[in-house]
């Protein structure tokens, strides 16, 4: 794939000749005329990210060009070299501290300008992979390893989050807790590689039942915490048992065995968003119980959650709920 490049260079000439010498060492080139023009291209996401500016251009010059360009802080980084002949070191600091990478004065060898930019490309290689390896690196602190979901702590973080918006915008909000039945069964029967396979399948399905604004992590083992902004009770309850059906419902062949698993969940739901995240865990960890207690693979509702929120709701809408 051929690197992109931006010349900006006022003198048509010289444009035309640099665009060919950089089109024959196999750049992909992208030539305007002035400052201006430059920058307008440099603000779309998909301009290159090698950059040549000839400091002396009409409409804004190099250095102009090269301070807005800094001073956006944009997330992908532009290698500049700016060329100009200009020669003086004071000229060179100038261009320098306004933020270019690199600097020619001209006339110009053309096997030194190759060099120069072989070095930009290479330095933009590196940031690419500086970039990627913090990305991973991120997403392995607020991930889990196993499912790919959010870690506890990110999901009980992003729970806090969403009960505090939603407490400010006065919207209803909701948490499940859910539960792999009898999962001690399933890794002494089949082993633990069967048993991690059957939480990536069962993450998978969770996934799938939500929401794109809903969020999804692993608690703990085979528990799971699902957090259902602007979701009233009734919704939730639709939610966690069209969780409960798909993974009742999904069969995991491995090695030509079929393996099966259920899940049991609890509802705890805040109408009004008033009530602190440790609460609505608290009232959603109690329902769960509650759904293994009367069987598993199985949808409960916390009571002390609706309770609550009958002494809080207005015109008794608490309590039309709850009946």
């Amino acid at each position: 794939m051929r690197t992109k490049i931006l010349v900006a260079e006022d003198d048509a000439v010289s444009q035309r000749l640099l665009s060919g010498l950089l089109a024959k060492w196999g750049y992909d080139v992208l030539a305007v005329s002035d400052g201006l023009e430059a920058m307008r291209v440099l603000e779309r996401e998909d301009s290159p990210a090698l950059v040549i500016l000839d400091w002396l251009m009409p409409g804004s010059d190099g250095v102009d060009v090269i301070k807005q360009l800094r001073a956006q802080q944009q997330p992908r980084y532009r290698y500049v070299l700016l060329v100009t002949s200009k020669g003086e070191k004071r000229d060179i600091l100038t261009g320098l501290d306004a933020g270019a990478d690199d600097y020619l004065t001209k006339p110009f060898d053309a096997s030194e300008l190759n060099a120069r930019l072989r070095v930009g490309q290479r330095i933009l290689d590196l940031q690419r992979q500086l970039v990627s390896a913090l990305e991973v690196s991120e997403f392995r602190a607020t991930h889990d390893g196993l499912t790919g979901l959010f870690n506890r702590s990110a999901i009980s973080e992003l729970l806090h989050r969403e009960v505090l918006r939603c407490s400010r915008e006065h919207q209803s909000i909701s948490a499940l807790m859910a539960d792999v039945d009898h999962f001690k069964r399933i890794n002494d029967t089949h082993g633990h590689l069967v048993g991690d396979e059957v939480l990536k399948n069962v993450s998978s399905l969770m996934k799938g039942s939500l929401r794109s604004y809903d969020f999804v992590g692993r608690y703990g083992g085979e528990e799971f915490l699902v957090v259902l902004p602007t979701c009233e009770q009734a919704e939730a309850l639709a939610v966690a048992e069209r969780i409960r059906a798909s993974v009742a419902d999904s069969t995991l062949e491995l090695a030509g065995l079929p393996i099966k698993a259920t899940v049991s969940l609890g509802v705890g739901s805040c109408p009004c968003g008033s009530y602190d995240a440790n609460e609505l865990v608290r009232v959603a960890d109690h329902a769960l119980y509650k759904a293994k207690e009367r069987g598993r693979n199985r949808v409960e509702c916390g009571e002390e959650m609706t309770t609550l929120a009958n002494d809080a709701a207005a015109g008794g809408l608490g309590r039309k709920a709850a009946q």
